[in-house]
């Protein structure tokens, strides 16, 4: 499988993005906390990585949120998936919010998302006046039903 070379700053103590497994396609990242971090329920809040990426032009970096902390805690990323694009060199920041009911703590160096670098492709739009028909043609939002 071919790899891309990416660019990295750390400025935390936290090891670099990683792929837990073989088969991963996603590389967890890591709060850079100076002290845990209390989320009440329903509460959101910007947490910093201390990471800074220079992707190659035609990448992007997806963040998504991690399943075992939205099934288990209730926490997850908004913006899902949030979009790092090319040109931005900031630091990297997860949204997360605290589905669940109760508080939830973050602790410095907790894996809190996982990013997924992929290649983008650009499009050329070309106008016209009507488009080709499908068998779903305009259905959407439920329309094949639930069984």
């Amino acid at each position: 499988m071919p790899t891309v070379s990416v660019r990295i700053i750390n400025q935390s103590p936290n090891p670099l993005p990683a792929y837990a497994t073989a088969g991963s396609s996603g590389m967890d990242i890591r709060a850079h906390l100076p002290a845990p971090l209390h989320l009440q329920p329903m509460e959101r809040t910007l947490v910093p990585t201390g990471l800074f990426i220079e992707l190659p032009d035609g990448f992007e970096a997806q963040v998504r949120p991690r399943s075992g902390l939205a099934i288990k805690q209730g926490l997850t990323c908004l913006n899902t998936p949030g979009t790092i694009d090319a040109d931005y060199r900031g630091e990297i920041k997860i949204i997360l919010v605290n589905l669940s009911g109760e508080e939830q703590v973050i602790q410095p160096g907790d894996r809190i998302a996982q990013m997924v670098v992929q290649a983008v492709e650009k499009v050329t739009w070309v106008e016209s006046a009507d488009l080709n028909t499908t068998e779903r043609n305009a259905g959407g939002f439920g329309h094949t039903g639930k069984q």
